[in-house]
């Protein structure tokens, strides 16, 4: 009774175990001397510069889209400006909350008793992380079936459609995101302190949803490599497989340019994170106890990774803007406009207008 009346803060962090300020230890903050990796400079400026290379991404990609006739390519568009608006939004809103901590050093336990705010930043995280990653699965996907059964009618994706594809991947991300807000794993505050992220610690439900959340990006990022490696040994040898095939069509390069430069990047940024997260949790398994805090070494990796994470969403936008026809004429002027892989195939041209007199 003494300890209750005495102490009634540790009291209230032992009840909070169960909430989002039970996996955090407040004396392994930004006050430790690990000024570091927990700088505030670090957030605020891959917040600017993530901000504004999206903001002129989408610019540009708004401009060339009014450009366009090819149906093909402008469905790719709309997934490309699903992406750089779902990466910028992401920025926006985690660093509206984050960045704010940094200089105002609020306490979370004060501001947020209810764990609303920390539920939200979390829901955010997983949101916009996992949104990146399954867009350029669907992109991926759109460009194979594009390339391998290009005649076929379904397809053809017209930009409305594609805009419903994007709103599915959008719902489905904000559904995997509310699975802790339902009842499944908990989102808490993860060091130094600034941000909330799923938990990782053995409870069932913690590990149920950090195994759904790596597995599902392992996934999208497996089957992004096997789709493109796919399209891009079937261009190469459509191009190929004739004398008079050394020319290409320079929108189908260009879109198979662009994409594998995003799966490249989600892959380097986002695969250390995702094992990390499967090999903590699994780890943690076999453990007698229960496992209250996460160990100071696994909470400065797990930061580590997320700014890693980060530089998706700064360089995705990138990729876009440079591996452009326009950019990329410039570097090889020898580029120029090439024959559609109608005319580089003809055997494909005469299924497609065969097809077209049965129809």
């Amino acid at each position: 009774m003494g300890s209750g009346e005495t102490d009634p803060h540790n009291s209230s962090a032992a009840g909070q175990s169960d909430t989002c300020f039970g996996v955090f230890n407040a004396s392994d903050g930004p006050n430790n001397g690990q000024n570091s990796i927990t700088s505030p400079w670090f957030s605020t400026a891959f917040g600017l510069i993530g901000l504004c290379s999206n903001l002129f991404a989408l610019c540009v990609l708004l401009s060339s889209s009014r450009k366009l006739s090819s149906q093909a390519r402008s469905s790719f568009l709309v997934f490309l400006c699903g992406l750089v608006v779902t990466d910028f939004m992401g920025l926006l809103v985690t660093a509206s909350v984050i960045i704010p901590y940094h200089f105002i050093k609020f306490a979370w336990a004060r501001v947020d008793p209810g764990c609303h705010l920390c539920n939200f930043l979390g829901f955010s995280m997983v949101f916009f992380g996992q949104c990146p990653l399954l867009l350029g699965a669907t992109m991926a996907g759109e460009r194979f079936f594009g390339i391998n059964h290009p005649f076929s009618r379904s397809t053809s994706i017209s930009k409305r459609r594609a805009w419903s594809i994007v709103g599915l991947v959008w719902g489905f991300s904000c559904l995997l995101g509310l699975l802790p807000v339902l009842g499944l794993g908990r989102y808490t505050l993860q060091f130094p302190g600034s941000w909330c992220f799923l938990t990782l610690l053995p409870d069932t439900g913690d590990v149920v949803f950090c195994l759904l959340f790596a597995l599902l990006g392992i996934f999208s990022v497996l089957l992004s490599f096997i789709l493109n490696t796919v399209s891009v040994v079937t261009l190469c040898r459509v191009y190929h497989d004739r004398e008079s095939v050394q020319r290409r069509r320079d929108s189908e390069v260009e879109m198979m340019v662009q994409l594998v430069g995003i799966m490249i990047i989600a892959t380097i940024c986002w695969m250390p994170l995702l094992i990390f997260i499967i090999q903590t949790v699994l780890q943690q398994l076999p453990a007698d106890g229960r496992i209250q805090t996460l160990p100071t070494e696994t909470q400065k990796m797990l930061l580590i990774y997320i700014r890693m994470v980060t530089w998706n969403q700064i360089l995705d936008p990138w990729v876009y803007i440079l591996f452009r026809r326009a950019v990329l004429q410039r570097i090889y002027p020898s580029l120029r406009p090439r024959p559609s892989i109608l005319v580089l195939n003809p055997s494909l041209r005469r299924k497609l207008t065969a097809d077209s007199v049965l129809q």
